[in-house]
C-alpha cells in the first residue's frame, strides 16, 4: 500500500448528496502512477518510493541521467517525480503501478498544491487590511500605515505584514472527503476546493498514513505471551479455597455407587417394624405348627404300642 498518488486538477463542479443538498466538488485526474525507484533504509537511510504520473505526452527534452533513471521502470521520463511513503511489508518494485482505487469513498485525504499567482499585491488584498476612509481629504486609503517605532528598535520588525508578491506558494488543504473514485477514467472526486489553477499538479495523500512496523517489533509482544500463564498460577491459591470443597464433591461422585449400595442396604436394616408383624405372624403360626406337631405325636403314640401295653398282653 502506498501513501498517495500524483494528480492533475481538472476543475470544479457540483453534485447532490443523499438529502438533496448541493455539494461543491473538485475533479482530479489521479494516476496511474508508476514506481521509478524504491529507496530502503539500508541503502539510502530511509524508506520511500518515487512515483511519476503517466501521461500521453511526457517530458520533451529529458537529460541523459534522467533517461537512465526512468529506464529501470521501462517508461519514458515524466513531467513530475515525487516521493511517497509505502508499507514496508508490501512487496513493491520498480515498474509497479498504482491506480485511483487505492482511495475509498468516504475516506479523508490531504491535497497539496501550488496556489494561484496574484502578482504584487498591497496590504488590503494580501493581508486583508481595512485601510482608511474613502472620503475626500483623508489622504489615507489603502496605504499600510506606520511600520515600526521611531527610537527603539529603530528598524522594521521581522515578519511585518507589508505589500509584496502574493500566491504561487505550496498550500495543503486537509481532511477532504472522497466522493467518488473512478478507475476506468482515472478520476478522483473530492468534496471542497483544491489549491491551484486548472491543470496544476497536486499530491493526494491519505490522512494518518503510517508505514507498517517491521517484523522484529511485532515479535516482541508475541514473546511476552508465555509470561501470561504466570498470573493464572497466582490465581490458583484463590481457587484452592473452593477446591477444598471440590474433592469432597469428587469423593461423593466416586463413592456414589457405594452410598447407593449402603442406602439400599439400610432400608432392610431399618425395617424392623415391618419385620415384626411378619415375626408375629410366624409366632402365631408356630403354635399352630406346634399343635399340629403335637397332634401328630399323639396320633403316633396312639398308633404305636407302648411298652406297657406289651407287658399287659403278656
Amino acid at each position: 500500500m502506498v501513501e498517495g498518488l500524483i494528480g492533475k486538477k481538472i476543475g470544479m463542479t457540483q453534485t447532490f448528496d443523499e438529502v438533496g443538498n448541493v455539494v461543491p466538488v473538485t475533479v482530479i485526474k489521479a494516476g496511474p502512477c508508476t514506481v521509478i525507484q524504491k529507496k530502503t533504509k539500508e541503502k539510502d537511510g530511509y524508506s520511500a518510493i518515487q512515483l511519476t504520473l503517466v501521461e500521453e505526452t511526457g517530458r520533451k527534452k529529458p537529460i541523459r541521467p534522467l533517461i537512465g533513471h526512468y529506464a529501470k521502470s521501462g517508461i519514458p521520463p515524466g513531467k513530475v517525480l515525487r516521493e511517497f511513503q509505502f508499507s514496508e511489508q508490501a512487496e513493491v518494485k520498480e515498474g509497479d503501478q498504482f491506480f485511483v482505487d487505492i482511495f475509498q469513498i468516504g475516506e479523508k485525504v490531504d491535497v497539496l498544491g501550488t496556489s494561484k499567482g496574484k502578482g504584487f499585491a498591497g496590504v488590503v488584498k494580501r493581508w486583508g487590511f481595512h485601510g482608511g476612509k474613502d472620503s475626500h481629504g483623508s489622504m489615507f486609503h489603502r496605504a499600510p500605515g506606520s511600520i515600526g517605532a521611531s527610537a527603539f528598535p529603530s528598524r522594521v520588525v521581522k515578519g511585518k505584514k507589508l505589500p509584496g508578491h502574493m500566491g504561487t506558494q505550496q498550500v495543503t488543504v486537509k481532511n477532504l472527503t472522497v466522493i467518488e473514485a473512478d478507475r476506468e477514467n482515472n478520476l478522483l472526486v473530492v468534496k471542497g476546493a483544491v489549491p491551484g489553477a486548472n491543470g496544476v499538479y497536486v499530491l493526494i495523500k491519505k490522512v494518518g498514513f503510517q508505514p507498517e512496523a517491521p517484523l522484529p517489533k511485532r515479535v516482541k509482544p508475541e514473546a511476552a505471551k508465555p509470561d501470561e500463564p504466570q498470573p493464572a498460577e497466582t490465581e490458583q491459591p484463590q481457587v484452592k479455597e473452593p477446591v477444598s470443597e471440590e474433592p469432597q464433591s469428587g469423593r461423593t461422585e466416586a463413592e456414589k455407587p457405594e452410598e447407593e449400595k449402603a442406602e439400599k442396604d439400610k432400608p432392610v436394616e431399618l425395617e424392623p417394624e415391618k419385620a415384626k408383624p411378619e415375626q408375629k405372624k410366624d409366632k402365631k403360626d408356630e403354635p399352630e405348627k406346634a399343635e399340629e406337631g403335637s397332634s401328630e405325636e399323639k396320633e403316633s403314640e396312639s398308633t404305636q404300642p407302648g411298652p406297657g401295653t406289651e407287658k399287659k398282653k403278656e
